[in-house]
């Protein structure tokens, strides 16, 4: 991999990762209300804290690079969900445009899962040390 292609998932992570921590962050703040409008679409209350712990967690892996392919796969796969299941709604052309948005990010994180975290990330200082 290339020093260009490091840098390139480095902002990548670096990019994405904030709103999932912000979220996650949020959610903490009115747990009740986030489980209340997880239901709404079918939800079960008892995935609440696993999301928000996925959305800070998750968002702390990308950030330092640790596990990147696993993270940026659990974080696409409930992207992917939330866009489907809150924002699919074809006659509200604003959400729609967050099912779209959603759906970039899931793109995004795919490809950070697919190429891994680069070189500037735990993950690569944890290989490199595996190789010595």
């Amino acid at each position: 991999m290339t020093s260009t292609q490091s840098i390139a998932l480095l902002a990548a992570r670096l990019l994405i990762a904030p709103m999932f921590l912000i979220a996650g962050i949020g959610k903490l703040g009115d747990v009740a209300g986030f489980t209340g409008y997880m239901t709404s679409a079918g939800v079960p209350a008892f995935l609440a804290w696993p999301v928000i712990l996925l959305e800070i967690l998750g968002a702390i892996a990308l950030i330092a690079g640790f596990q990147t392919r696993l993270a940026a796969l659990a974080l696409a796969g409930f992207t992917a969900l939330a866009a489907i299941l809150y924002h699919l709604q074809p006659a509200d052309q604003m959400q729609m445009i967050m099912f779209y948005k959603n759906l970039a990010i899931t793109g995004g994180l795919l490809i950070v899962a697919a190429l891994g975290s680069g070189q500037y990330a735990l993950d690569a200082r944890r290989a490199g040390a595996a190789l010595a």
